[in-house]
This record gives C-alpha cells, sequence and structure tokens, in this order.
C-alpha cells in the first residue's frame, strides 16, 4: 500500500491518506477512512487529492452496538464476518455487540490498491487488512481520548477492552457513552497497532454474523427484493452474440393480463426485447409468445469444433512471448525418447451462480437508485450513469447480498446493469427488477474461455525437465477492457498465461507463449481465472515426470520447486504430516493423487483418494493445506477450501461445458451443463492452515486448481491413461 509507510507496529499516513470523522444523528461515532491509492492501472501515476462524502466504516450506536461497514460484496466468501473481525479487535470493540453491514457504491470504499469499489482477485482481506485495522486502531485512540479528557488523566494511563476504557483509578466509560466526545476529537496522525500476539479475534475461529440470518431467511439477496409498485422485467435477447431484431411481433406476449410493455433495447452487442409486467412469471410467458425475427447475418457464427480445429493448429506455432528464460533451442538436443509432447484442451463454462443475475432500478428523471448484487459497484454506478444520462453521483447504488458470482458479477463492460437502466429509463418513477432467468445465463455468454495448451518436454537422464515449450491458445478476457493497460504486455494476457509463465518450479530453457483469436462469444474471468486451465497442464505434467522418473510424487516436486517458493514448500510439508498416514492404507482399486498451486499469493496443496464408479470419478477423501499468511478466521478458511474444491470438481463434469453450433450455445439449463452434485465432490475434506505471520493472502479463489489434476493424477493411477481434455467424458 504506498501511502502507508510502517516503522515497527506504528503506522503513518501520508497526505494523500484521508480518515472522516463526524457523530452520527443517533448520537453515536461515525469513522471512514479512504486511501487515495491509483488503479493499479496507472502503475505509479499519481492522482489528485480528491473530496470524498462522510460515509463511515464504524457507528457507534447509544445501545452500545457497533455497526461496521463492509466495503465489499458479500456472496458466500465471509467478508461480512472477516472484515469487520479486523476492524473490532484492533478497536477492542466487544464482539457480541458487533454487527455488520454492505456498503453503497461511494469514493471512500474503493479497494486501497485497484482504486475502484470491487471484489476480486481475492483481493478483499488481502487490500483491506491494514485498512480495516488502522480504521479501528484509530476509533479506540479518539476514545480513549475522549475518556482521558473527561478523567482528566493521559491517554496511555488508559485500556480498553470489550467496548469499555478503563482508567488508571478505576475509571470505566463504555464505548456508547463516549461516542459523541470522541468524535470531536482531532484524529492522530500516528497510531500504534497490536502485535498478532495481542490479537483477540484475528485468527480465532469466529462462526460468521450472517450464518443465522441466511438460515432463517431474515437477510434478503437481491432476487429477493420487493419495493411498492415494483415491476419485472426479462429480456429476450438474439440466439447469437451481436445480432439484432429485424422484426417482432408482440400481440399474443401484450394478450396476457399483467404485461406492461413490451419494447426493443440496445444491448453492449447487439439489440434485444424487453418485456415488463407485474410479476415475473407474466413477464416469462409473455416473452415466450413474442415472435422475433433476428438478424444474425453481420456476426460470426462459431462453433466450438471449428473453434478447436483452429486452436489446435495456432499451438503448433510460437505466440507473443510470455516467459523466454535459457537457451530455447536446448529442445532440440533432447532426443525424442526423452520427450513428453502433451495437447490439452478446455472448454467453455459458464459460471451458474445459484441466484440469478439481477439488478433493481428506479429512475426519477435526475436521479436514480440501485439495488444489485455487484462485485463492480463503481463500474456498474458509471455504466447506469451513462445510460440514464446521469452523473454517478446521482445514482445511489445500493449493495445487495448475493448468492454466488465466481466472477459472473464482475463485468467489465456492466451489460447487466445497461439493460435494467435503458429498461429503467421508460418508467420513470417506478422501481423496475431486471431478472435473467437460468437458461439467460446458460445461453447469455461471459463464459471462461475455451483454451488449448501444447507442451513439450525435454527431460535429462535423472528425470528432470531441461527444456519447456508451452504455447497458450485462448481468448483473452481483459483486451477492450480498463484493464488491459495493466494485464495485458507484449501482446499477452496475463489472466490466460498465470499459473504456467509464473510458475514455482526451476525450469531451466523455459518458454511460454501465447494466441489470442478474436471470436463472438464473450468471455469473462471465472474463479482463479488462468490458474484453473493452466494448474491443471503444470500439475498433471509434473506428476507424469515424477512417474517416469519412479519418484514419490512430493518428493519430485520438493526437488523441482525454487528454494524461494515458501509458501508451496510449506504446505507439501504439512501435507505429508497430515495424510501420509491414510495415503499409505487406501482400499484396492482406490488411488492417491496430489496436487499443488500457489496462486494470489497462497499456497495449496492437495491430496485426494479416489476410485471410479459408474464410469465417473468418486472422492472419498481429501486433505488440503493452505499457507495463506495472516488467517484471519479459520473457520472462514476451511470453508472456502471445502467450497473451493466443490467448485473446481466443475471442470471434471461430464457435461460440465458449454458448445456452441453456428453460433447459439448447445446448452440451455443444467440439464446440459450439469454443475457437481452431492455424489461428485469429496465425501470428506480435512483442512490445515500453515502457520504464518505474513500479511494476508487470498483464500476464495486458490483451492479451485488443484482438485482437478490431484484427481486426475489419482485416475492415472487407476487406469494408466493420462486425460488431457476436460471434461471427463468418459473413463
Amino acid at each position: 500500500m504506498r501511502d502507508i509507510h510502517t516503522t515497527g507496529n506504528v503506522l503513518n499516513l501520508t497526505r494523500r491518506s484521508f480518515l472522516r470523522v463526524s457523530a452520527s444523528a443517533a448520537g453515536g461515532l461515525l469513522v471512514s477512512l479512504h486511501l487515495d491509492l491509483p488503479l493499479a492501472a496507472q502503475e505509479g501515476a499519481q492522482p489528485k487529492p480528491k473530496a470524498y462524502p462522510p460515509d463511515a466504516f464504524v457507528q457507534i450506536k447509544p445501545d452500545g452496538k457497533i455497526l461496521i461497514t463492509v466495503n465489499r460484496l458479500e456472496f458466500g466468501q465471509g467478508v461480512y464476518t472477516s472484515l469487520p473481525m479486523i476492524l473490532a479487535d484492533e478497536m477492542d470493540a466487544d464482539w457480541s455487540h458487533v454487527m455488520a453491514e454492505l456498503a453503497p457504491a461511494a469514493d471512500v470504499y474503493k479497494d486501497p490498491l485497484y482504486g475502484i469499489q470491487m471484489v476480486g482477485g481475492s483481493g478483499s482481506i488481502a487490500h483491506s487488512f491494514q485498512q480495516y485495522r488502522e480504521v479501528g486502531a484509530k476509533t479506540r485512540a479518539m476514545l480513549v481520548a475522549a475518556a482521558a479528557g473527561q478523567w482528566k488523566v493521559a491517554p496511555d494511563q488508559c485500556r480498553t477492552e470489550a467496548s469499555v476504557v478503563h482508567g488508571p483509578s478505576g475509571q470505566s466509560a463504555q464505548y456508547a457513552e463516549l461516542a459523541q466526545a470522541a468524535a470531536r476529537q482531532p484524529v492522530p496522525a500516528t497510531v500504534q497497532l497490536k502485535t498478532p500476539s495481542q490479537f483477540r479475534l484475528v485468527g480465532k475461529p469466529v462462526r460468521r454474523l450472517d450464518s443465522r440470518p441466511k438460515c432463517d431467511g431474515s437477510i434478503k439477496f437481491g432476487l429477493d427484493l420487493d419495493l411498492p409498485g415494483m415491476k419485472t422485467a426479462v429480456v429476450a435477447r438474439p440466439p447469437v452474440f451481436g445480432g439484432r431484431v429485424k422484426t417482432f411481433d408482440d400481440k399474443a406476449a401484450r394478450s396476457i393480463e399483467g404485461v406492461r410493455e413490451v419494447f426493443e433495447i440496445p444491448l453492449v452487442r447487439g439489440t434485444a426485447m424487453a418485456v415488463v409486467a407485474d410479476k415475473f412469471w407474466t413477464a416469462k410467458q409473455a416473452r415466450d409468445r413474442l415472435k422475433i425475427d433476428w438478424d444474425v447475418s453481420a456476426v460470426e457464427q462459431v462453433g466450438t469444433e471449428e473453434l478447436s480445429a483452429k486452436y489446435k493448429e495456432l499451438a503448433h506455432t510460437p505466440g507473443n512471448i510470455a516467459v523466454n528464460r535459457g537457451d530455447q533451442k536446448a529442445m532440440d538436443a533432447v532426443s525424442p525418447a526423452n520427450q513428453i509432447v502433451a495437447e490439452y484442451e478446455f472448454p467453455y463454462l459458464a459460471h451458474a451462480p445459484m441466484e440469478p443475475l439481477n439488478t433493481t432500478i428506479r429512475f426519477d428523471g435526475d436521479r436514480a437508485e440501485v439495488w444489485a448484487g455487484s462485485q463492480f459497484q463503481t463500474v456498474d454506478q458509471m455504466a447506469i450513469a451513462e445510460v440514464l444520462g446521469l452523473k454517478p453521483e446521482q445514482v445511489t447504488f445500493h449493495t445487495e447480498m448475493a448468492g454466488g458470482g465466481f466472477g459472473r458479477r464482475a463485468v467489465p463492460d456492466s451489460h447487466v446493469q445497461r439493460e435494467a437502466a435503458a429498461i429503467a429509463k421508460r418508467f420513470r418513477g417506478t422501481p423496475v427488477k431486471l431478472v435473467w432467468t437460468r437458461e439467460d445465463d446458460v445461453q447469455g455468454g461471459y463464459y471462461r474461455p475455451m483454451h488449448v495448451h501444447r507442451v513439450q518436454i525435454g527431460i535429462d537422464h535423472g528425470g528432470m525437465p531441461i527444456a519447456w515449450r508451452h504455447v497458450i491458445v485462448g481468448q483473452s478476457i481483459v483486451t477492450g477492457t480498463p484493464f488491459a493497460a495493466l494485464l495485458i504486455k507484449n501482446g499477452v494476457d496475463e489472466t490466460a498465461v498465470e499459473g504456467s509463465a509464473d510458475t514455482h518450479y526451476k525450469i531451466p530453457n523455459f518458454h511460454v507463449s501465447a494466441h489470442h483469436p478474436t471470436v463472438n462469444v464473450p468471455v469473462l474471468w471465472w474463479r482463479s481465472v488462468g490458474h484453473t486451465h493452466s494448474g491443471f497442464v503444470m500439475e498433471t505434467l509434473v506428476d507424469e515426470l515424477a512417474t517416469r522418473a519412479k519418484m514419490d510424487p512430493s518428493a519430485y516436486r520438493l526437488k523441482l520447486l525454487s528454494p524461494d517458493a515458501k509458501k508451496l514448500r510449506a504446505c507439501l510439508a504439512l501435507l505429508e504430516q497430515k495424510s501420509a498416514t491414510w495415503r499409505k492404507s487406501v482400499p484396492r482399486n482406490h488411488a492417491v493423487g496430489i496436487a499443488c498451486h500457489e496462486s494470489f499469493e497462497t499456497g495449496v496443496a492437495c491430496a485426494v483418494e479416489v476410485s471410479i464408479e459408474d464410469q465417473r470419478p468418486r472422492i472419498h477423501r481429501a486433505t488440503i493445506a493452505v499457507d495463506p499468511g495472516v488467517a484471519v478466521n479459520p473457520l472462514t478458511i476451511e470453508s472456502q477450501m471445502q467450497g473451493g474444491l466443490g467448485f473446481g470438481v466443475t471442470q471434471l463434469m461430464a457435461k460440465g461445458a458449454i458448445t456452441l453450433k453456428n453460433g447459439r450455445v448447445e446448452q440451455r439449463n443444467f440439464d446440459g451443463y450439469t454443475p457437481p452434485y452431492i455424489k461428485d465432490v469429496p465425501v470428506a475434506v480435512d483442512v490445515h492452515i500453515v502457520p504464518g505471520t505474513e500479511k494476508p493472502s487470498g483464500c476464495g479463489e486458490p483451492p479451485v486448481p488443484v482438485i482437478a489434476p490431484a484427481v486426475v493424477n489419482a485416475l492415472a493411477k487407476l487406469t494408466g491413461k493420462r486425460y488431457r481434455s476436460l471434461p471427463l467424458v468418459s473413463l
């Protein structure tokens, strides 16, 4: 964090950091922090200081309750609890009195590193750990100063515990009693942060604040929103991406009682027909009765079979260079008998979050109000403002709880919000909720890109790789987006080659290149992005090398890893300690596979016990070791690891692919695009965390890349085959 300088545990703010304190209307204390850091894409540019609204991160209420605002979307990853834990710990707040709420879109809530309000890259805790610690420490300091002033003592003679300030002569005051006086205190320039040994919440297993209300239904998601007079909209989109409405007949649709309007709207690509009705089912029935003649003559009508052939052809030629280390002619000196040549193919994948996409907007002419479960609040707020002819500050954006996302709610072009705004523009003063059905989302694009990898490995007499040529073919996710300046270098989209180009394996004569064909299929990051396919390639090939060298797979990885791959080494050591016993005693016709991978600065190692049932893998157990630095909430990390393994199994599902024919997506719903069921995920998962004091790193995405290669490595032992194409159609 470039604007914070730390000496020991004393944290100093520079002029570009911003703290605002005020007394709330209810008599509480409001504290908010903004670290005005540049968007990473600006590469160190120094924007001018801005004026920020007096929004708050902390509110101490008169009844002693402490409301902490979470500057991220909560969609299952646990930030609704973990971020308040960080702040409350430094504040010495009574956790039993802590509540949380999701922040609206506002400058003050922007990610301290990226400069926009967002969730992505497993950066919520990693980027806001220091930020929330500082807010908590400064709040505590002001409360202590208020108490010390009343008691006529020095602040360093006071101590705090469980929302109470204690004085040197037995005095005590509740935080709620001091809130108004604290709001009048000057903001301290520096504060003493706790050492890890002083943490009372951080590092402890804490139950989630949102678990009970989610179970009893009291927490509402975006799809649950029901406002007075609200209408519901659905959209009939072209069957081929970028198609346009040529002609339409809406008589049958309009004849249904409760239908309010049917009209054409622009899309990011092409045009579509919107149906607005009193209720969702009415709108859907009306949409089904629309007769639309689509014009798709001007757009590419791709098929995945044709793309596969094209990609495989490209993979035989070098692409733009991502990594060029050592002598690239070294491969030519290796005999064919000492080479492995492997081609991998990965399909388009949908995100399929359990809560379908939705956005509600009320447009009042000079202002708008929005309710959405967004990973990109800043981007979506700006897009809505643009469509409605407003300034972003004229759009009040409420962040709603979301039922999953996996990247699908972080779309640079804000296409869902743009659709919703175009519809709301016709219904001034009336809230309109746009709902994407499951079919809309499965067929509506924004998939993980299809990829082909071709790898040629030269092997020495000791079984170690001495040359590695790796070509990756797949669409760029970030081309044409604001992220391109940061993530595309030398024509290579870093999100496509991450997990291979940045491998921690010490391989001499290492060459990675990439081709990024332009294809008429909208693509997007999918939980753990490029690591999903690159991690699979690296970990199955390293396992194959270990088998060829007749070495234990863990020992081989440790030999091949760079000395500075400390997190992966620690994970492999912990994995060996926790799984060695059961790995040596698996039943007949069962096999063990392992994989390790580092992504988002977090190391993960995984071992699985697998058999084959009904021609599909059965995962009987999994042991996972993770090194995330400081483990803010071990319970959340355990859940993330378990959920990440379950999500990662998606890649293996027999019907886990999006395919296209003549430009049309062939799958419609979960019957054709099948997610993992209970029988597909590990029966038991035990999670072990490497003890650490380094700054926290990401946990939401890092478990995803390890499960598929670990399972496939086990299957190779059972069948003698190497699986290089996903999904696993047959065993």
